[in-house]
């Protein structure tokens, strides 16, 4: 008789073999010294510059089904790739690389009245599981910062860049084997079922940490459905205040970098709040207005200029990640500070002004992972941070903050050392 054949594996099943092969991979990680995580960083990106060519015809068939399936200019943006992009992520790779090691820091010790030495070391999170649409760039950043801060990480990439990250993964694998280290230390999810994330977020006691990268829908699921501590933000809906005191060369440059350099990122400005004694708010408007920025405005602000489109309600509270900005004006700082508490999602504000009390003020009552004055918000980066990359940028008010790094993939754990002590 033929013998039946094996059950196929079900997500939970799959979860379950990879988070396992992967805590097994972190127990050896953990044990290597900081020059050696380095030395397989850069092996990586050696191997992901060596392998640029089959990733970008990956790349090219994500694209050409990208284009197919109807996605927006934005998130087409945010899934190519070309050499130069190719080569800034193979470099941040090498930058992460020269970063210091976070792991075995002590962040304080103290003397206890028993004459217990107290100390809180830094130390790995574990297994690290990623949920992530669209940008390929995701594969190598989140694996290169896992691996650095000692931890194990599964991707999970989404379905319009599955050629893009096998491509990039399979670099980043070989790279990093040829330095020493496990390939379970980075694991891509092998299928594209959907299953699957409902799987790992289901997974307690297997996986330690979930970290959503994506839209709206897929981040909101992720904190709604999660069994696994979720570090997210959920929108980006990054305000300009444009002050009184502000200076007009300067308010017009941030304002379009703010929206326009890059219209599908998390930091993109998506409401300009304008001072009513702002005199330069006109040009500011037709600088963007003539650059190809749609602008919905209040009735204040249209009547600046008469291309600006009415808003609605949910206008104030819509991450566009388009050529599209809401607008408003408002009466001094007082009002701006109102504005942003009813409709940040507490991810970057800022404020232009030349007035020092101003913007200190609104640096210290702004209530956001990020808070800026005279600078564009595009600058919510964990690169432009120093951090090297970034894992995601958190707006939640526990564990991290702003652009999570190295230091934002760690926990600690108190070391106690004693003498024979006992408690009486």
């Amino acid at each position: 008789m033929t013998a039946p054949a094996a059950a196929a594996e079900t997500p939970a099943e799959l979860i379950a073999r990879l988070a396992a092969a992967g805590r097994t991979a972190q127990r050896l990680l953990a044990g290597l010294d900081s020059a050696s995580k380095a030395a397989a960083l850069r092996a990586a990106a050696a191997a992901l510059r060596g392998a640029e060519p089959a990733v970008l015809a990956a790349n090219a068939r994500d694209m050409t089904a990208g284009a197919a399936a109807g996605l927006s200019g934005a998130m087409l943006d945010r899934l190519k790739l070309d050499p130069p992009r190719v080569e800034a992520i193979a470099e941040a790779l090498d930058q992460i690389a020269a970063l210091p090691d976070p792991v075995g820091q002590i962040i304080d010790s103290s003397t206890a009245p028993s004459g217990l030495a107290l100390s809180r070391v830094r130390v790995p999170i574990g297994v690290i599981g990623i949920v992530y649409e669209s940008r390929p760039n995701v594969t190598a950043d989140a694996a290169a910062l896992c691996l650095a801060s000692g931890n194990a990480v599964l991707l999970r990439g989404g379905s319009e860049a599955v050629h893009s990250n096998r491509a990039i993964h399979a670099a980043l694998s070989a790279g990093l084997v040829s330095a020493g280290i496990p390939a379970e230390v980075v694991q891509l999810v092998p299928t594209q079922d959907r299953a699957v994330v409902g799987a790992m977020l289901a997974a307690a006691g297997q996986i330690d940490l979930i970290v959503p990268r994506g839209g709206k829908s897929l981040v909101a699921r992720v904190q709604a459905d999660a069994r696994v501590p979720v570090l997210a933000h959920l929108d980006g809906i990054c305000h300009t205040f444009i002050h009184a005191a502000a200076d007009p060369a300067k308010a017009a440059a941030i304002a379009l970098n703010a929206k326009l350099r890059r219209t599908g990122v998390c930091g993109s400005m998506e409401t300009l709040l304008l001072d009513a004694q702002f005199p330069a708010s006109p040009a500011v408007l037709a600088g963007l207005l003539e650059a190809g920025c749609e602008l919905r405005g209040d009735a204040r602000a249209r009547a600046l200029d008469p291309r600006i489109i009415p808003a609605s309600a949910n206008d104030w509270d819509t991450e566009y990640l388009d050529a599209v900005l809401s607008v408003a004006v408002v009466d001094g700082l007082d009002d701006a500070l109102a504005h942003i508490a009813r409709h940040s999602s507490a991810h970057t504000d800022v404020i232009v002004s030349e007035d020092a009390a101003t913007y200190e003020r609104f640096l210290a009552e702004v209530d956001s992972a990020i808070v800026m004055a005279n600078a564009s918000s595009q600058f919510a980066d964990g690169g432009e941070f120093g951090l090297g990359a970034e894992i995601g940028i958190a707006t939640g008010r526990l564990h991290a903050r702003g652009p999570v790094a190295l230091e934002g993939l760690t926990t600690y754990k108190w070391l106690v050392r004693g003498s024979g002590q006992i408690r009486p």
